[in-house]
Formats: structure tokens, C-alpha cells, sequence
């Protein structure tokens, strides 16, 4: 079904609509006096409806039937909602909540909001209180388990936000104390997978002893593992699934691409860490908890992981390879380590590398550590531990694309629910599997601008269990790569640069890689080559463009390197033929871009982008356009080129003229449009269109004298030629009329033109009688007075923009 049709027919239809505009769209307040509206996205629409209806099934709220498995009437389980990481699952958190709440079935229920860290309860949280218009209520923190119990001793109402932690009893082995046997309660459980929750015999068990009716949703963002029938027994099956291939197809999150460089170390197998099948993660909480074994084996690959040796290969590995990444494009990236000692080590072996990285202000330098720690810590690593509000204050700027800190090094911290969407390298050393590497890897699939992708650069051997994440994933009916190999990209890459160079076969550009001055001379020609084709000039924005987004995502691949210079060379013949834009295109430096241009090293971008500068002539003014330059113009060699050295120039003019007089710039923009398009459809050869394109920029410098020929000013004049003065019936009135009726137009709107009269349709209808008033009064033709009067009306609205107090 096409696109349009679905709009119409679906969001479009009444009760969709209402839904969707009373439930579905947010003003987040960013907290800097910034405020973003946010709607949701067809897979949250949907989903948080499905979300709702079987709420109340589950609460028994409303006798209805599931679609979902064997889900009955009152059995507490909602089921669960995979949409995949990047794509919004926190917001749709809170288009459920703000659904949930105002469900008359529901009586005013009461939702608890659990995670089971106080980061993520944070984040969360945040989340819920931007919203909170949509909530009709603020959600509450609790702060203890005394705090909780407090709030949940309620009749109704409330969204209270915890951490699984407070409902284990005080002492071991104690029940907890039952706080209500509602049936409106609803538990809304954050990554709902997770072994932490232990919703069998652990957290979760005290849970239902305090809220024995309860029902539960599960939101994740990755898939339950088969084999994990205890998350099925608290929550039921799933609701609603988003995958990775539909996100990336949708455009919400953007692909995820793999480099493994432990190759690239130069390290003997006795130097390497090896990972075997029964290593498991530990968390920053967890590591002081961990049994005996798994502790002794953690400790002997952190030896090994964090060797003087290695650790220096790493950082020269991580700080070439990023600085080749921030070449081609702009963004930020995160260290993973499988320690805080090997963070502290590595952060020191970068800043030796690259000294001017380092600022002991956490206002400034260009990498930071974020990681907890205490005052028994060993002295060097205190620099980098902060207070809560210290890393907020370092999530701030890493957020910022636009602030210096580009790296951070963490450990565990940020590695879930901390979106970062011009975040594009994650560098892993640090034994990851199942959901908390899914989970890890997604901080770099954000949408940010035009970046195509993002890249995980694996150090310690990640590949096998990247592989058997995907395995679940697709058992569990996901669409999609977790993480798509680079060579995929490097292969891309050199199709895209064999179209590019197709378009230049039999132009020779070996030249380029000498100096600049040869560079610059090279241009013209290359222009003139593109031009000369069909369509070559979109043709080749879309191939340079193409190229470059996949040469971001595979550089630093050797292949990726070798071909450099050429694809700095497309980009410059694209950035000057760019620059010849139409009337109504945006001017380049005002377009978004995360992809760098590779030409601004080898050459000044003032020069590149110039066109005139390429063709060597001088930029005039338009208004005083000499015939000399116009004779230089038409003799150049690049008879292509000239034609959009013309195009340029006209084009320009006629956008300024636009701000000023409304008709005049028509008429001119219709000429220079026929024109173009009978050159591009090669209707007319180059040497005529050059003809052409200079007569009409003689008749554009002299309608700058028609003024000052008629006895009018510039404003009166724009009221002149609003009369249809070419009009044979108009005509018979003589100039002495029309120019006796434009001073009167004027005189008249400007006297009375009001603040808000291009708003206010009154304001508007009165000065259309005073306009139709005085041309009834001079005799204007009657059948031509409605159109002459509404492009009056048109040019006033121009002109009023320049009138103090309009």
C-alpha cells in the first residue's frame, strides 16, 4: 500500500488520530530552556494500544480476550515489548504509562517503575519526569525501602519509581510485608530478561509477597533467551517486536559494523587474554561479591588484558585508528575496559600519546575516565572518580557534538540507557555476552545527522559471542544483523568508488595528488567533464555522497586509506558544482553533516568551493555586470562550466530580487528556468543557452535603471509591475496612470498596515477594498482588478518585512 494511503486510511482515520494526538506526543523540557516535541513512531503507536488492551485483560479488569498465546483473563501477566535498542523504548515506556493512568477500566492505578540500578532508575526517571504533562502527575523516586512502602500504602494513583534492591526484607530470610492486594497495580520492568530480577526465588519473589495482584509488563531491547522460562512465567509472551531491520530500514536506528583488531596488536598467544566458553561477566557491583573461582579467573585475565605492553599497543592502536575515524567523520567515542585499573592505565597511555587530550578541568580536555570508586582508592585514580553530579556534568558534554570531549573511557557506566547519538566507535576490551554486549554495542546505532552507521572495535575476540547473541536473536523471530562485519562496508566502498571514477573515465586527475595550485587548476576541467554529461551533476553528487558515507564506516581499513586522495578529489568537484545551486536549494554550509569532507585537508575550502575562483575569474556583482566579464564568461574553454558560472550568478540575483519584487523575480526565474531546461534536456546547444543566460543578465542590470526611466522608487516600482503592466488591456491606461496608481498603492498600504495584518483576516480584508478602491478609481480594466489585487497584496506582505512598526 502506498505510503500516502497508509497515512490517510490509518493515522488519518478519526479515532487513530485522536488517540494518537491526546497519547502520543510529548514536549520534553531539555532543562537548558529547550524544549523538543516528540511524536511516537508506528511501532510505539501500536504497540503501547496492544499494551493497554492487554493490561486489562491481565488486571481482569474487563473481561477480554488475548491475541497473544494462552494469556487468560486476570492471570497478571501483561507479556513483554522487544523493540530493539536505539528505538525509543523509554519513550514508549511513557506513552504507556500516559495511556495506562487515564484507562477508565483501571480506576486510577498505581505504577511501579522497576530497574535494578540506580543508574539506569535515574535515567529512567528522567525520562518520565520530562513527560510529566503527558503523565498528568509527577512520578516519584523512592528513596528507601521505608519510602517505598509509604507509597505504596495507597489507595490509588501515584507512578513510583524504584530499584528492584528495596524489596528484599531487612532481615535474611524474612517475607516481605504485604502492602496491597489491589488488582490495579501494574509492575513496569525495565530490560525484563535480566538474571538480577531472579523473579523466582530472589527480588522479584518479595515483590509478590508485598503486591500479591499485581500484573507485569516487560520492556527490553533485546530478545529473551529461549532457554529462560522464568521471565515467561512472571510476564507471558511477547506483545509487540520491533527488530534491528526494521529500525534501520524505518531509519530509527542506524546499522551496527564490526572490526576485530586483535590481530593488529603485535602480541605473541602467550601476551593474548583468551576467553573460554564458561567465562561469565562481571559487573561493576558484582565483583566483589563473586564466587572464589570466577574471581581467580577474572583476576588472571585482567593480568593479562592489563599488561604495560599491551595496554601501550592499545592506546597507539585506539588513537590512530580514531583520529582516521574524526577525519571522515565527525562524533565521539567510548573505551570499554574490564577494569578500573586498566581505565586508568590506558587513559595514561593516550595522554602520553597526545598530551593536549588532558585537562585537569572536567569543563575541558578532550577524554575522560567515568567511573565510581571511593577514598580507599589508590591515589592516581582519584582524579577520575566523581560525585553524581560530577558525571552528569561529564554526560553533558559528551553529549554535546559540538564540545570537545570526544573519548571517554568507562567501565561499566553508560554501557545501558545513556543515548548518545553522535557516538560512532565503541573500542571493546572487555569480555561481553548475551544481553549486556547487545545492550553495550547499541550506544552506537543512534541516528545522528547523516551518519550511516556505527562501528564496534573489538581488541579481546568478541566475534563467537556477537555470533551467538545473533543466534538468539533470530530464534526469537528477529530480523537483522547485531553487528555487520566491516569488510561488508570496505566492499561497498569500492563499488561506490567505481561508479565515482566511471564518471571521470578518460579525464586524467594524477595531478591531484601534487599541489595545491595544481589542484586548483585541475577543477575546471573535471567541472566541465561532469557537466558535459547527462545529468552528470546529480550524478555525481549521489555517487560522492554514497562513497563517503561508506568510506566513513570503512576507514581505517588499509583499502580504505589507499583510495583517500581520489575521494578527495570527487568531493572537491562535487563541493564546487554544489555551489551552483538552484533558487530554492539550501545553501551547502547550512546542511547538517556528520560526514567530513577528506578535500579540507589537502586544499582551502574557500578555494575549492569557489566556482569562480576554479574557473579563474573574479565574482562580480550581478547589479553591475560589465559586458567585459560577461565576454570573459563567453570565451572560457569550459563552455559547460560557463553555463553554470551563469546560472550561479542569475540565480542569486533573483533570490534577492525576490525579497523585493515579487514580479519581477518570477519573470526572470521562468526565463532562466526555460532556458536550463531546454540545455539539460539538450534541446538547445551550450553555446546558445551561454547566449541566452547573458542576455538575461544584461536585461537584469537594466531593469535596475527602469526606476530612475519612470521617476519611481524601488518600492513604488515593485507596486508597477504588480499591475500586470505588460497586459495589452492594462496598457491602454498609459504609464502616467500606472505610475500615479503604484505611488498611491503605497502611500496608501504603507499608512496602513497594521502589525498583524498578514494574520488577521479583517486587517487583510481592508486593505483589499482600499487596493480594489483605488484602482476602480483610475480605471483599471474590471476583469483584471481581482488578480492585480492579490498580487498587490502579495508584494506588500514583501516589502512590510523593512517597514518599522509592520
Amino acid at each position: 500500500m502506498p505510503q500516502l494511503e497508509v497515512l490517510f486510511k490509518g493515522l488519518f482515520d478519526k479515532k487513530h488520530f485522536l488517540n494518537f494526538l491526546r497519547h502520543f506526543v510529548v514536549f520534553e523540557d531539555e532543562g537548558n530552556g529547550k524544549v523538543i516535541k516528540k511524536i511516537a513512531g508506528y511501532h510505539q503507536f501500536h504497540a503501547v494500544n496492544e499494551a493497554v488492551q492487554e493490561t486489562i485483560r491481565a488486571c481482569n479488569c474487563k473481561i477480554a480476550t488475548s491475541q497473544h498465546g494462552d494469556n487468560k483473563p486476570g492471570n497478571h501477566r501483561v507479556g513483554v515489548v522487544w523493540h530493539t535498542q536505539g528505538s525509543g523504548k523509554s519513550l514508549t515506556m511513557a506513552f504507556y504509562a500516559g495511556r495506562i493512568v487515564l484507562c477508565p477500566e483501571m480506576e486510577n492505578p498505581t505504577l511501579v517503575v522497576i530497574t535494578d540500578r540506580n543508574d539506569l532508575d535515574d535515567q529512567l526517571f528522567g525520562t518520565f519526569s520530562r513527560c510529566h504533562e503527558l503523565l498528568r502527575q509527577k512520578p516519584v523516586q523512592a528513596e528507601s525501602r521505608t519510602h517505598l512502602c509509604e507509597m505504596l500504602n495507597v489507595a490509588s494513583g501515584g507512578i513510583i519509581f524504584t530499584t528492584i534492591q528495596k524489596f528484599f526484607p531487612e532481615e535474611k530470610g524474612d517475607a516481605f510485608p504485604k502492602l496491597s492486594d489491589r488488582q490495579n497495580i501494574v509492575v513496569i520492568a525495565d530490560e525484563a530478561h535480566r538474571s538480577q530480577y531472579d523473579f523466582i526465588d530472589g527480588f522479584a519473589r518479595h515483590m509478590r509477597d508485598a503486591l500479591p495482584n499485581a500484573s507485569f509488563i516487560g520492556f527490553t531491547g533485546t530478545p529473551i533467551d529461549l532457554t529462560d522460562k522464568n521471565t515467561r512465567a512472571v510476564f507471558g509472551d511477547y506483545i509487540s517486536i520491533y527488530d534491528i531491520q526494521r529500525a534501520v530500514e524505518d531509519g530509527a536506528t542506524v546499522p551496527i559494523y564490526y572490526e576485530g583488531r586483535l590481530a593488529k596488536l603485535e602480541l605473541n598467544e602467550a601476551e593474548k587474554p583468551h576467553l573460554d566458553e564458561e567465562f561469565e561477566e562481571i559487573t561493576e557491583g558484582e565483583e566483589a561479591a563473586q564466587k572464589e573461582k570466577l574471581k581467580t579467573k577474572w583476576a588472571a585475565l585482567e593480568a593479562v588484558a592489563g599488561t604495560e605492553k599491551r595496554i601501550k599497543l592499545i592506546a597507539k592502536d585506539i588513537v590512530d585508528h580514531f583520529e582516521h575515524r574524526l577525519e571522515a567523520m565527525d562524533g565521539k567515542a567510548m573505551i570499554v575496559c574490564m577494569s578500573r585499573r586498566i581505565c586508568v592505565d590506558l587513559y595514561n597511555a593516550i595522554v602520553a600519546l597526545r598530551p593536549e587530550w588532558h585537562h585537569e578541568n572536567d569543563e575541558k580536555g578532550s577524554i575522560k575516565i567515568v567511573m565510581t570508586g571511593s577514598a580507599t582508592d589508590p591515589s592516581e585514580w582519584q582524579p577520575h572518580i566523581r560525585n553524581k553530579q560530577g558525571r552528569e556534568a561529564l554526560a553533558k558534554r559528551f553529549k554535546d557534538p559540538r564540545d570537545q570531549l570526544k573519548i571517554v573511557i568507562v567501565r561499566d557506566m553508560w554501557l545501558t540507557g545513556f543515548d548518545v547519538p553522535c557516538l560512532h566507535t565503541m573500542y571493546i576490551d572487555k569480555p561481553m555476552s548475551g544481553h549486556n554486549l547487545m545492550q553495550a554495542i547499541a550506544r552506537v546505532n543512534r541516528v545522528f545527522k547523516d551518519k550511516p552507521g556505527g562501528l564496534i572495535v573489538d581488541y579481546l575476540g568478541l566475534a563467537d559471542n556477537l555470533r551467538k547473541a545473533l543466534a538468539n536473536y533470530t530464534e526469537n523471530g528477529g530480523k537483522g544483523k547485531t553487528a555487520i562485519d566491516q569488510e561488508e562496508a570496505v566492499a561497498i566502498m569500492q563499488r561506490k568508488y567505481e561508479i565515482c571514477r566511471d564518471l571521470f573515465h578518460g579525464f586524467d586527475w594524477s595531478s591531484w595528488t601534487t599541489n595545491s595550485a595544481q589542484k586548483i587548476n585541475l577543477l575546471p576541467n573535471a567541472q566541465e567533464h561532469i557537466l558535459a554529461k547527462n545529468d552528470g551533476k546529480d550524478r555525481l553528487a549521489k555517487a560522492v555522497t554514497e562513497l563517503s558515507q561508506a568510506f566513513a564506516l570503512a576507514v581505517p581499513n588499509e583499502k580504505a586509506l589507499k583510495i583517500c586522495d581520489d575521494i578527495a578529489f570527487f568531493q572537491a568537484v562535487r563541493t564546487a558544482l554544489s555551489k551552483s545551486s538552484t533558487l530554492n536549494s539550501k545553501p551547502e554550509e547550512n546542511l547538517d553533516h556528520a560526514i567530513r569532507q577528506l578535500v579540507s585537508k589537502v586544499v582551502a575550502s574557500d578555494q575549492i568551493v569557489d566556482i569562480f575562483t576554479t574557473a579563474g575569474l573574479k565574482k562580480p556583482d550581478v547589479s553591475i555586470l560589465s559586458d567585459e566579464f560577461l565576454s570573459e564568461i563567453r570565451n572560457i574553454p569550459q563552455k559547460n562550466l560557463a553555463v553554470e558560472l551563469l546560472r550561479k550568478l542569475l540565480n542569486e540575483e533573483i533570490k534577492m530580487r525576490a525579497r523585493k519584487n515579487l514580479v519581477q523575480a518570477r519573470s526572470f526565474a521562468e526565463i532562466l528556468e526555460r532556458s536550463i531546461r531546454a540545455y539539460q534536456n539538450r534541446g538547445i546547444e551550450t553555446a546558445q543557452v551561454i547566449e541566452e543566460l547573458i542576455e538575461l543578465a544584461k536585461d537584469i542590470r537594466e531593469a535596475n535603471k527602469r526606476g530612475g526611466n519612470l521617476g519611481l522608487s524601488e518600492e513604488e516600482v515593485a507596486f508597477y509591475d504588480a499591475l500586470e503592466t505588460n497586459d495589452s488591456a492594462v496598457k491602454i491606461l498609459g504609464d502616467n496612470a500606472l505610475r500615479t496608481i503604484a505611488r498611491e498603492l503605497l502611500e496608501t498600504i504603507r499608512r496602513n498596515v497594521t502589525i498583524d495584518w498578514t494574520i488577521k483576516e479583517s486587517a487583510r480584508a481592508k486593505l483589499r477594498v482600499m487596493v480594489k478602491h483605488i484602482l476602480r478609481k483610475h480605471g483599471y480594466p474590471p476583469d483584471k482588478q481581482e488578480k492585480a489585487t492579490q498580487t498587490v497584496l502579495e508584494q506588500a506582505e514583501l516589502l512590510c518585512k523593512d517597514w518599522t512598526g509592520c
